[in-house]
């Protein structure tokens, strides 16, 4: 700490959402005499990393809003803050007509083909509902719906011939239309049913480096094929593909899924053949080229960049700093070995952006790992995610002690470039692959 003077205000019961603030954040870090800054809601892991940046945060609830800087003149810093929130927060123009105040009522309104639920957890069970019972299939972007809540729905939508996406949907695309995180993806023949984002992203932008392109892309929920929920989404959402003449194979994609579910699902009668990419039979780069021979196509090479040759220490231990739970997953199975965490977990993304989209707790990690680990991490394109990750994370990644080694999932159509991403990382000092199930042996050989 430089001991430059601190403003800390608290403001009770002012809600905005995680990428407002995490923008805001930026703004203000950004500014003469500004040391730092962050502007952020009053959870406890938020309030955790205020006091280790060496702030004094008084008593809070997590429904509270906090703004934080240190600075030459704290106070002009935090007043800017609030004139940074005050124009999020200023009313356009009024319309003509009342807008709908629920979801029921905008579905009556006008024509829908499907409802997007970005709330926090605790209200976002409701909003489906309302979708559900509209005769509307539903994607739930948000996470923290209790795993009874999301049982409730799935029967309800079973019971109205509609598909439910999610809880913690992250990833769809339906007729070339991303939703959420989404890669630039050439249309074709593969559907794909995913109880993961993170993974329909990486077996997706595989497919389409070898040049085989994607129908649709539906996103389920990572709980869906646990023993509590049953498969009740992915069932269905296999139907559907199979009903679909632009689809010839689907590809199921999932983290460790219970056994009985897993055989139940997979067991339906369908007429188009189903690839299984589930973890704990195989990787995810595995499936996608089973799903490549299937179609009769060619396995290409993955790309990948070389580290830059360097004296470093030799490496002891794996540390994975992870924005994708699946990959998380993935990489710990294939490694065998190291420390992993995931940053995109409900406990780190509660009043904070998704760490696909702000890098700050993964800078913080790599900064705290030693000359003898090897630091293991993805990095995930497309969009929705970080405009360019490497602006942030490749000056980390060259401070790091220790040997980097990165999972760049994306397509080269994605606005982020993956190639120029790829050569930035690469300068930074670290070995860059397209397959994240590559990287991690890669990292489990310099152990």
């Amino acid at each position: 700490m430089t001991g430059l003077p601190q403003a800390v205000l608290l403001r009770r019961g002012a809600y905005h959402d995680s990428v407002t603030l995490m923008r805001v954040s930026r703004a203000l870090s950004e500014l003469p005499g500004v040391e730092a800054a962050m502007v952020a809601m009053a959870t406890d892991l938020n309030v955790s990393i205020l006091r280790e940046m060496g702030f004094d945060i008084p008593e809070s609830d997590p429904g509270d809003l906090l703004i934080a800087v240190r600075a030459h003149d704290p106070d002009a810093a935090a007043a800017e803050a609030g004139r940074l929130l005050t124009a999020v927060d200023r009313p356009r123009a009024a319309p003509e007509e009342q807008p709908p105040l629920t979801t029921r009522s905008a579905a009556a309104r006008g024509p829908a083909d499907l409802v997007l639920v970005s709330t926090p957890g605790e209200y976002a069970f409701f909003e489906a509902l309302d979708a559900i019972e509209a005769g509307l299939p539903v994607m739930i972007f948000s996470d923290g719906v209790g795993l009874a809540q999301e049982r409730r729905l799935k029967e309800l939508a079973e019971a109205r011939n509609v598909l439910v996406m999610g809880p913690d949907c992250g990833t769809a695309a339906i007729g070339g239309a991303g939703l959420g995180f989404a890669n630039v993806l050439t249309p074709g023949p593969v559907g794909v049913v995913a109880a993961s984002g993170t993974g329909a992203q990486q077996v997706t932008c595989l497919l389409d480096w070898a040049g085989t392109g994607v129908s649709h892309v539906l996103g389920v929920g990572g709980r869906d094929l646990s023993a509590e929920v049953g498969g009740l989404s992915a069932r269905r959402a296999l139907r559907l593909l199979d009903e679909d003449p632009a689809t010839e194979l689907i590809v199921l994609v999932s983290k460790p899924p219970s056994p009985e579910v897993a055989r139940a699902v997979l067991g339906q009668r369908l007429g188009t053949p189903v690839v299984p990419a589930l973890l704990g039979n195989g990787d995810l780069t595995q499936a996608a080229e089973e799903a490549l021979r299937a179609l009769g196509r060619a396995v290409p090479e993955w790309p990948s960049w070389p580290a830059p040759p360097g004296a470093r220490p030799a490496p002891k231990r794996i540390k994975g700093l992870y924005s994708g739970g699946t990959l998380s997953a993935e990489a710990a199975l294939v490694a065998g070995q190291g420390d992993f965490v995931d940053y995109g977990d409900d406990a780190f993304t509660r009043g904070r952006a998704h760490p696909m989209i702000d890098p700050t707790l993964r800078v913080e990690a790599l900064a705290r790992t030693g000359e003898r680990d090897v630091v293991l991490m993805d990095v995930v394109l497309g969009h929705g995610a970080d405009p360019d990750p490497a602006a942030s994370l490749a000056p980390a990644v060259a401070a790091a002690p220790g040997t980097v080694v990165i999972a760049l999932i994306g397509t080269e159509g994605d606005p982020q470039g993956l190639h120029r991403q790829a050569a930035a990382f690469q300068e930074a000092g670290a070995a860059v692959f397209t397959s994240n199930a590559q990287a991690a042996r890669h990292a489990r050989s310099l152990v």
